[in-house]
């Protein structure tokens, strides 16, 4: 298993290192020159040229991708172009929003998309397997900012049991240690702030989950169909046991691994793709962080938040790659 993992390791240098070079080639065919967007249309051309030689901009492509990979090789992201921060100091509370939300959204997903899995496979032609698969249809189809704007209207404005925007309360702000306000209201007893975070997590939470969680019901029903006509299923209930028993002990282990990749898969667009989501409920995350960089022509910002989103999502797929082997003993990594 070592063995394995440190092979996939390796296997990420050559991968982040394309995408840094395909990423870093696309950034600069967007129109307009970052110098332009800081300094605004009325500055001079010689300001311009000064300022895009402050910043190395003047130099050939093939210097400046150096420069950024010798840079990535001290750990060092670079500096954002429009505030002069290092982004390693300013990407993290955004990079955290995102986490959270994603975290919040993936676990709703798999909740309810696997239980509405299981049972639509259990009672297979019931009411309940077609209303699910309905449900998850229209889940799939539904577009995320329609769903956002609707959930507004209805939970923030009409009935004014949830908030419509932000992480937290403007006036009681949490006094933020790991930047993951749940774990932080936690750490420091302070469950009244708890409620507010959650009740703010809520709305872009189900919006974000529901794509994933009608695809994950639909993967899981079909993977226990095929799993519940097996004979050791008909020898569990021959034998007596209760079909609680036989569903969620015998059936659902040996169903799960095709579900695992899905999740993965889903957990690594959550993180990357909520920008969306992001946007409508004005939630800081690093979708919006990367977007509003892509405005100001930020490089380093826009190079850097896709380079760390890129290596979270392979090292969730490592991660469902190890729990194979742990779920099921016949998958060896030799």
């Amino acid at each position: 298993m070592l063995h394995y993992i440190g092979r996939r390791l390796l296997q990420l240098i050559p991968v982040l290192l394309g995408m840094t070079f395909v990423v870093f080639m696309i950034i600069r065919a967007i129109p307009g020159d970052p110098a332009q967007v800081i300094l605004g249309q009325q500055a001079t051309k010689d300001a311009i040229e000064a300022l895009r030689a402050k910043l190395g901009l003047d130099n050939p492509w093939y210097v400046q991708y150096f420069d950024y990979l010798g840079d990535l090789l001290k750990g060092n992201l670079g500096e954002s172009l429009r505030t002069s921060t290092p982004v390693q100091e300013e990407i993290w509370p955004y990079l955290a929003a995102t986490f959270e939300l994603s975290l919040f959204a993936i676990v709703i997903a798999v909740v309810i998309g696997v239980n509405a899995g299981i049972i639509s496979a259990w009672f297979q032609n019931s009411w309940f397997d077609y209303t699910a698969m309905i449900l998850a249809l229209v889940g799939v189809s539904m577009p995320i900012f329609w769903l956002g704007l609707m959930m507004q209207y209805v939970f923030g404005i009409e009935l004014g049991i949830l908030p419509t925007s932000g992480r937290e309360e403007v006036r009681s702000p949490v006094d933020s240690i790991t930047n993951l306000y749940v774990l932080d209201t936690i750490l420091q007893g302070r469950f009244d702030q708890l409620s507010v975070v959650l009740k703010h997590l809520i709305m872009p939470g189900l919006a974000l989950a529901t794509i994933p969680m009608a695809i994950i019901a639909r993967m899981t029903r079909s993977s226990m169909l095929e799993v519940m006509r097996s004979d050791y299923v008909r020898t569990a209930r021959a034998k007596g046991q209760k079909m609680f028993w036989v569903v969620y002990k015998h059936a659902l282990k040996n169903a799960i691994i095709p579900v695992l990749t899905i999740i993965g898969l889903q957990m690594g667009l959550l993180l990357g793709g909520a920008i969306l989501t992001e946007s409508i409920f004005a939630w800081p995350g690093i979708g919006r962080y990367i977007y509003e960089a892509i405005n100001f022509r930020d490089y380093p910002v826009i190079q850097s938040g896709i380079l760390v989103v890129a290596f979270i999502f392979v090292m969730i797929n490592l991660l469902i790659d190890i729990l194979y082997s742990m779920i099921d003993p016949r998958i060896k990594y030799d």
